[in-house]
């Protein structure tokens, strides 16, 4: 056998597999899966959003927004998972 002949026969051969391999892919079924799928609830109205909204749509003017700047803050807050601070101190904090 000469080169030509089995450089020939390696590419027929290797042509078969891979569409012999394209077939079983095409013609395989995916299986179910073992359980229900997760599903994501979110709540039906964020008010903590609804500010994100809010100060996004005033734009430049939301940097000196009160209340831009507290939805930032609980935003910040909520995200580094830090615990809400109360609006106000307790009588019990003064001293």
């Amino acid at each position: 056998m000469d080169s030509k002949m089995l450089a020939r026969l390696g590419a027929v051969v290797f042509v078969a597999v891979a569409i012999t391999a394209a077939v079983v892919e095409m013609t395989r079924k995916d299986e179910a899966p073992a359980g229900a799928p997760a599903r994501i609830v979110e709540p039906a109205r964020d008010p903590l959003r609804e500010g994100q909204r809010r100060c996004q749509q005033l734009g430049q003017q939301a940097a000196s927004d009160a209340e831009c700047l507290r939805v930032w803050a609980e935003t910040r807050n909520r995200f580094l998972g830090r615990p809400i601070a109360p609006a106000s101190p307790s009588s019990s904090d003064r001293r």
